[in-house]
């Protein structure tokens, strides 16, 4: 097992790359975080776009009663070209009706200013969330980093170690052949 995590992490030393790639994990996730943030923000702003657009229906819809309400002030439908009862009733009725569409402006102004500062803090949210993110991101990586570290300090003793065998070995083998030799020659000169 030791072996095995040894070679990998010497080829991955030797062909320049990190023992533990985890760049594209972490590209992956900070995408899908891109684009689950973007798709939230363009519904948000399809809600609000269409809140907007009921506000100035409404005020446009005010205007038109505003228009009615002027052109009723200038209707007199009575003896001398005096208001009657019924325009002075027709003025009111378009007045009462400007005054509710005012209601109806207003009650969607508080929606639409509502959502303005539901989406604000739901943006601020999402940027704490986001830098939180981030730093736990950041600290990922440097932990990662200090572990790539640690293993390359660990090979490079453990190559250091390995390559002191290897001269142990030599060493030894070139003792044992010259007693070998030196037993043959003492054997051969006995013998002789």
């Amino acid at each position: 097992m030791i072996n095995i995590v040894y070679k990998h992490s010497l080829s991955a030393i030797n062909h320049n790359q990190s023992p533990m790639n985890f760049s594209k994990p972490i590209l992956f996730l900070c995408l899908f975080f891109a684009a689950v943030t973007t798709f939230a923000q363009q519904t948000d702003s399809l809600a609000y776009q269409l809140q907007r657009k009921k506000v100035n229906t409404l005020l446009s819809l005010r205007t038109q009663k505003f228009n009615q309400y002027f052109e009723s002030l200038d209707l007199h439908t009575g003896i001398f070209g005096l208001q009657t009862k019924k325009d002075i009733r027709r003025s009111n009725d378009i007045l009462m009706d400007i005054v509710k569409t005012d209601n109806a402006v207003f009650k969607e102004l508080k929606v639409l200013l509502d959502y303005r500062s539901t989406v604000q803090t739901q943006v601020q949210d999402q940027s704490r969330e986001s830098e939180n993110r981030n730093t736990s991101f950041i600290g990922t990586i440097n932990k990662l980093r200090n572990q790539t570290e640690k293993l390359k300090t660990e090979i490079a003793e453990s190559e250091s170690h390995i390559e002191s065998l290897k001269q142990l070995l030599i060493g030894v083998t070139v003792l044992i052949l010259i007693l070998l030799f030196s037993i043959i020659k003492i054997k051969s000169t006995k013998a002789g």
